[in-house]
């Protein structure tokens, strides 16, 4: 009887024991098992923006890498006739020296020389062969680019170019019209004296 008393308890201590932890274990089975999709689900929207630097444009990339590459070192600094050679803006760099000298060359406004440092976000403003040119500094390059790649270095603002009619040289001949005739070259003296006459500065009366 005492053995039969002590199966039946422990039967009921083993139905007591497992009943309630067995609902509970399966509950906290399942609670994760429903976290678990939608942490899964999150992860891929975090990484949608990564590729996003592969939407540009090929050409445009090389051209910023390559501006990148004719930078200056770290520590360097960039002189203002060099930049706007170097960008484009002027021919030759002794020509953009001449144009600093001749006060053709202005930064934020003012007057510079050519060894002025320039800075990225200063506005360069440079007239030259009739045109005035202003722009935006964004990269700094010391080595002259081709065309492409001086474009990713400014933000250009400047307005557009005058009509080729207003800035033609006087006494042009269309080509192919031969040599001049004395009656063309007396036009073309003629013409050259008005012009220089226009362009002399009016003396004292």
């Amino acid at each position: 009887m005492a053995s039969e008393d002590a199966d039946v308890n422990g039967d009921h201590g083993t139905e007591r024991s497992g009943s309630p932890t067995g609902p509970r274990t399966g509950a906290r089975a399942d609670a994760p098992a429903e976290d678990l999709p939608a942490r899964t689900d999150a992860e891929p929207e975090g990484s949608s923006d990564a590729p996003a630097a592969d939407t540009m444009d090929p050409k445009v990339a090389a051209a910023v890498a390559a501006a990148q590459a004719a930078g200056p070192g770290k520590g360097e600094t960039v002189r203002i006739d060099s930049w706007i050679w170097a960008v484009r803006l002027i021919k030759t760099r002794s020509l953009g020296a001449a144009a600093c000298r001749g006060g053709h060359v202005h930064v934020n406004g003012e007057r510079v020389k050519p060894a002025y440092s320039v800075r990225v976000g200063d506005e360069v403003r440079l007239r030259h062969e009739g045109r005035e040119r202003i722009v935006i500094v964004k990269r700094l390059i010391r080595k002259r680019v081709g065309a492409p790649v001086a474009v990713q270095c400014y933000v250009d603002n400047s307005p557009p170019p005058p009509p080729r009619d207003a800035v033609a040289p006087a006494g042009v001949r269309d080509r192919g019209a031969g040599r001049p005739t004395k009656r063309d070259r007396r036009e073309l003296e003629r013409l050259r004296a008005l012009r220089s006459l226009g362009n002399r500065p009016p003396g004292p009366r």
